[in-house]
């Protein structure tokens, strides 16, 4: 049953349920569960793209005041959008091992109790972002948001295989809003580091849906994984991570930038490469886990697009 198809009453019953457990859940672990709520990884990797972004766009330090506020505001934007999927996603993620920990199910905090902390964070965000960054970096995130919520969480993911292609659009933004935090404007600078993301994205959701293709095939969730053999899921995780390589390259003659980063950028690219080929060859001899270790790749996504902005960030402060 998906969100859209659950009752007043259905909700009315899981606020009771989560209120009923209330005496008997200390107040450390509700806490723990709001923050829970926010998804504080995905937020630390969004974050990540945005502070070295606005080193990059100040070609040095930027104002620490400023630094925070877009880091306040993001991480309020971030953690909405995560309230709301995860208030959406309830019916699957009960289901899910990878999820079933989650507060809603659990029951430790209600449906509407989670509805009504991801508005106040989601306003939160904007009052920060318009009147302490600018009201360019504010609509962006609001953008993001939207797209996150509605494009990605209640249109696409569970109706089309190309779900995390075309909803990691909002991930990319980051990059836009750290851009415009510190210019107030667009450049091409921000929007290649946002298609640099936005082709990270599918290699980076793909190895993760591999290791749990059993969860998405149970909840009808339609990830690549589930529906293509393993050898092709590596060949597409092979193609786009190719483009995104190319693409991270493309900062060098579009910005200016000095030596350092694309040497770092050609590194990095060429290791993650090579994962990401060894990986499609393990998928070419086995459709076994065991095998194909998809969440090798996984890891090294986390750390090509993490070491990559700090090269971002460096550039300027080095030459």
């Amino acid at each position: 049953m998906t969100y859209a198809g659950r009752s007043a009453a259905a909700d009315q019953h899981d606020d009771a349920t989560a209120n009923a457990g209330a005496g008997s859940v200390r107040f450390r672990d509700v806490v723990a569960a709001y923050v829970g709520l926010t998804k504080p990884r995905v937020i630390e990797l969004l974050l990540l793209t945005t502070v070295p972004v606005m080193f990059f766009a100040a070609r040095g330090i930027p104002p620490l005041g400023l630094v925070v506020a877009t880091v306040v505001g993001g991480a309020f934007s971030a953690g909405s959008a995560s309230v709301f999927n995860c208030v959406y996603d309830r019916d699957i993620d009960e289901q899910m091992r990878r999820t079933r920990r989650r507060a809603l199910p659990r029951h430790i905090v209600s449906p509407r109790a989670a509805m009504v902390f991801g508005a106040v964070l989601g306003l939160l965000s904007v009052v920060v972002l318009y009147l302490w960054v600018n009201p360019l970096s504010a609509l962006l995130a609001v953008g993001a948001e939207a797209f996150y919520v509605f494009g990605y969480t209640m249109l696409l993911k569970r109706r089309t295989t190309q779900n995390i292609v075309w909803g990691g659009l909002a991930g990319c933004f980051p990059a836009l809003i750290g851009w415009t935090a510190v210019t107030g404007e667009l450049a091409w600078a921000p929007v290649v580091l946002f298609m640099v993301v936005f082709f990270w994205t599918p290699p980076h959701t793909w190895a993760l849906a591999l290791r749990y293709r059993e969860d998405y095939a149970n909840v009808d969730v339609p990830m690549l994984p589930v529906v293509v053999p393993g050898r092709e899921v590596g060949r597409q995780i092979v193609l786009y991570s190719w483009v995104m390589v190319a693409t991270s390259l493309l900062l060098w003659p579009v910005a200016g930038t000095g030596v350092f980063y694309p040497v770092v950028a050609t590194v990095l690219g060429a290791v993650f490469l090579v994962e990401a080929h060894r990986m499609w060859g393990r998928t070419k001899t086995s459709d076994e886990l065991s095998v194909i270790q998809p969440m090798r790749l996984f890891h090294s996504s986390n750390l090509y697009l993490s070491l990559l902005f700090v090269a971002v960030a460096l550039d300027p402060l080095i030459g």
